[in-house]
């Protein structure tokens, strides 16, 4: 079913909301998947808080002008989806990286970062950035691991005082 001038304009406008508001996109062509797949890559998707759309290109290439995607524009080519992610810069790769695995009609097509256009190629290296959670817990080992040895190293003399101590008074009464 065709859509009215009024729906094109309504959905060009909602993807560039979202455009607008996300950190990664990519655009993954999904010809020769089945009605079935598609609706579990879109679940997918949901549970990753990835943002898809099936777009056709001209609105695919009006719905990101203005936001730091717009470097895609040439790259809409085919029957494309679109993926951005809000939050987490590897989530709308791994959600489209980890569905490719297991269905190769499923191609990255492009993606971009910051406002580069980075080579399809690159999906793996996006999709491998650490998730929030992941990147504060090692942040977090970094900060921490000279304050644990700080405290061991203040806490081993004593230590050391109670075994020796220990061990002497085993001698004494043996």
């Amino acid at each position: 079913m065709a859509l009215r001038l009024e729906d094109k304009k309504a959905f060009v406008k909602e993807v560039n909301a979202v455009a607008g508001d996300s950190v990664t996109a990519v655009a993954a062509e999904y010809r020769g998947l089945s009605v079935a797949e598609m609706t579990e890559l879109r679940k997918e998707a949901r549970n990753a808080g990835v943002y898809m759309r099936v777009v056709k290109n001209t609105l695919a290439r009006r719905a990101v002008e203005g936001t730091e995607f717009e470097c895609m524009q040439d790259t809409l080519k085919g029957p494309i989806l679109l993926a951005f992610a809000k939050d987490d810069p590897g989530a709308a790769a791994r959600v489209i990286k980890d569905f490719a695995k297991e269905h190769a009609a499923l191609q990255a097509v492009s993606l971009s970062a910051g406002g580069q256009l980075l080579p399809a190629t690159d999906l793996t290296r996006l999709a491998d950035l650490p998730t929030l959670d992941q990147a504060r817990a090692m942040l977090l080992g970094v900060v921490m691991a000279p304050m644990s040895q700080l405290v061991r190293t203040l806490a081993e003399p004593s230590a050391m005082l109670a075994r020796t101590l220990g061990a002497r008074g085993g001698q004494e009464a043996g």
